[in-house]
């Protein structure tokens, strides 16, 4: 059994593995069939879905949600409140070869607070996802992705600005959901 952080326990289904040495926090859920690395850390109230794979040096934070089919290789880093969409792609080594064993060529992928990445999305070693941005389905993410930035595209290119709750901003900035104003400073966008 994994370690557990907080008094509320997790759970695991039957057919997932939990390696020892995993931390996983309270109130989170293992679904079907999913592996978790000895050493990997995951936060409170997370939830992942059936066929996913977390590595040993992989860091997830609260409320992560992976939906299914997605694997979470070492050196990946997810903050609080992330998206990673069904299928998404995260990879670690800018050039692999089957025949070159190149572990200490591994490169940090930072997922920001609240970032969402969509299905089929890839992203590519050693970027960092600005909190809140958007990935769309399918994108090829080749580089850093500024915060509240909406991208999609192979390769991904921002298109616009999404709100913190994901919605589309127009010219003024302002969120048809929540009502919170922004503004553009420099190429990135900063909450009022």
């Amino acid at each position: 059994m994994a370690e557990h952080t907080g008094n509320t326990s997790y759970y695991v289904h039957p057919t997932a593995v939990v390696d020892q040495g995993a931390r996983i926090g309270a109130e989170t859920r293992i679904w079907h069939f999913t592996h978790v690395m000895p050493g990997a850390h995951i936060g409170e109230r997370c939830v992942l879905g059936q066929n996913v794979n977390v590595g040993g040096r992989a860091v997830l934070g609260n409320g992560v949600k992976v939906q299914n089919n997605v694997s979470i290789y070492d050196d990946v880093v997810c903050e609080d409140d992330v998206f990673l969409g069904p299928s998404c792609v995260l990879t670690n080594v800018v050039n692999p070869r089957s025949f070159v064993e190149r572990k200490n060529e591994y490169k940090t992928t930072r997922i920001k607070k609240g970032a969402s990445i969509g299905a089929n999305a890839t992203v590519v070693c050693g970027v960092t996802l600005g909190e809140y941005c958007l990935i769309g389905a399918g994108a090829v993410v080749t580089k850093d992705v500024p915060a509240y930035a909406l991208v999609y595209g192979n390769p991904a290119r921002r298109y616009g600005w999404v709100s913190r709750v994901g919605q589309i901003l127009g010219d003024d900035l302002t969120c048809p959901e929540t009502g919170e104003r922004y503004r553009e400073i420099d190429g990135e966008l900063v909450p009022q």
